[in-house]
């Protein structure tokens, strides 16, 4: 008998309490494998411990809207003030041209501070404060780019450009008869057949740089040759294409037979050294120099005035394609990495 009654208290008792059952007392026996929950509950979890992938978090949509406006602002603001530092607003009026990037400068500031309230006020209910912050990071960073960009791509192709247009064409110029007093607003520059470039009288001057200079002259029709003239007012100059000390003259179209014209140098800053090397050449070679106009001989200077042109939209357009292309891919990763926030 006391057999029996024993079988039968572990079956009644000690059996289910094994097995998270209630026992003999009435109390939940610890789950050897885990509790057991529905799988709506965002609390349970499965045999190891571990919340089931039923009962995760859903990942969030992904904010399309978001995306493309952080991918269009910052492409609109560098367009705008590249476009406004490159082009000829910089020329004519660079007054208003630093007016329109300053207001678009005031617009990314704008930009700071949507960014700023968004991530103060995310406990409030604001929704993805870090797509304010990514739209006004990326720019920012556009606006820099857009400006020095611009600046640079002025300065070294349109601003040449520019100057030497606004400037009048002069065909059949003889160097002869012509001083440059005569020619103080020319641009371009055409000589007469018969004009080349007299390399007797050639002279560099070294400042860091060799600064190479050689007078235009005017043939004799008859003989061929090239008389010494009175006054050598039309000089052509290049950087660091002489030796200073011997006549070898070598910049620009210098052995082109059929190079007859000039491109004025429009530099300012090159303009005092070319000077000092013309000067040094009156005293070596007892030539004078009333008032030298500086110019790059070459056979055809319309060719290379839209070859300034050409390049500097070749460089807007790069620079353009280049943007877009970072934009796009901090976008990609914005969105990536953003989206696995969402998760935790």
């Amino acid at each position: 008998l006391k057999i029996l009654c024993l079988r039968f208290r572990y079956r009644t008792c000690l059996w289910p309490e094994m097995y998270g059952q209630s026992g003999c007392n009435a109390q939940s026996g610890a789950s050897m494998y885990g509790s057991m929950r529905s799988n709506g509950d965002p609390q349970a979890f499965d045999f190891q411990g571990k919340m089931p992938f039923t009962a995760r978090t859903p990942r969030k949509p992904l904010n399309l809207l978001a995306v493309i406006t952080c991918f269009c602002l910052p492409l609109l603001i560098f367009v705008v003030v590249f476009a406004a530092q490159t082009f000829v607003l910089h020329y004519e009026s660079p007054q208003v041209c630093m007016l329109l990037c300053g207001i678009v400068l005031a617009f990314v500031l704008l930009l700071a501070y949507f960014a700023y309230s968004a991530v103060v006020q995310k406990t409030a209910g604001v929704q993805e404060p870090e797509w304010y912050a990514f739209v006004f990071a990326t720019g920012a960073l556009a606006w820099v780019f857009a400006f020095a960009l611009g600046q640079v791509n002025f300065e070294v192709n349109m601003q040449p450009f520019y100057d030497v247009y606004n400037l009048n064409s002069y065909p059949a110029v003889d160097p002869s008869q012509v001083r440059g007093q005569q020619l103080m607003d020319a641009g371009r520059m055409v000589f007469k057949p018969g004009s080349q470039l007299d390399l007797r009288y050639s002279m560099g001057f070294r400042n860091v740089d060799l600064y190479c200079v050689a007078p235009v002259a005017m043939s004799n029709s008859t003989q061929n040759q090239l008389p010494t003239m009175a006054n050598y007012d039309f000089w052509a100059v290049g950087l660091n294409c002489c030796h200073g000390e011997s006549r070898d003259f070598h910049c620009g179209e210098f052995s082109n037979p059929h190079a007859h014209a000039g491109l004025r140098l429009m530099k300012d800053n090159l303009r005092p050294f070319f000077r000092l090397a013309v000067q040094q050449a009156e005293a070596a070679y007892n030539i004078k120099a009333m008032h030298p106009v500086f110019l790059y001989w070459l056979q055809d200077p319309v060719l290379e005035m839209k070859t300034y042109q050409e390049e500097g939209y070749k460089y807007f357009t790069l620079g353009l394609f280049g943007h877009l292309s970072l934009q796009l891919f901090l976008v990609v990763v914005a969105a990536m990495v953003f989206s696995k926030l969402t998760e935790f």
